[in-house]
Parts: structure tokens; C-alpha cells; sequence
């Protein structure tokens, strides 16, 4: 995934693009969380294909979690958000489900 972003292999679906508008980030601060990004969930029997959630943080100290392809030629991008509560203690610790 890292040598996808830095060799500018990516796509970001319609969703992502809007979520990234919704929250205030750039593609450029998502690419650029995602080169350092830590994987905190895989998801390789998804019925849209293998993927995963990546926790990262971007030049201003945001963290960012994208949900991205893993099997692709190209990076794609499928959601981006900030992780808050409720559902996240911290940006890499989910609130434990009841």
C-alpha cells in the first residue's frame, strides 16, 4: 500500500471522496497518513474483495482511518473519517461493543 501511494497508484471511490469533504481532509492528507498508517483491522473475506482499516495521522496531527483495498493493482480508497467517540476510545482502540 505504501508503494501504491508513493508511486501515485491510487483511486478514492465516490464515497470516500465525499467523506473526505464531510471531514476536512485532503487526498493529500490521507496519502500521506496512509505511507506511515498502522493496519488495525483486516478484512480479507469482504464480499467486495480484501481490505482493511488503517489508522493514520496527517502533516497537521489529525488522526485518519481509511478503509482501502489490499488485492488491487491501484490503492483504492474506499472510506476516510476521523475516529471519534463513541465508537473509538482512541484513534486505534474501538469502544468494546455490549
Amino acid at each position: 500500500m505504501r508503494a501504491q501511494c508513493a508511486a501515485g497508484h491510487i483511486r478514492a471511490t465516490l464515497h470516500a471522496d465525499q467523506e473526505m469533504l464531510d471531514e476536512g481532509f485532503t487526498l493529500d492528507d490521507v496519502v500521506q497518513a496512509i505511507q506511515a498508517a498502522q493496519v488495525l483491522e483486516n478484512y480479507p473475506d469482504h464480499k467486495r474483495g480484501p481490505c482493511c482499516l488503517l489508522c493514520g495521522v496527517t502533516v497537521s496531527g489529525r488522526p485518519v482511518h481509511a478503509v482501502c483495498t489490499t488485492a488491487q493493482p491501484v490503492l483504492v480508497i474506499i472510506t476516510v473519517y476521523e475516529p471519534k467517540p463513541p465508537k473509538w476510545v482512541t484513534p486505534t482502540h474501538r469502544r468494546p461493543r455490549v
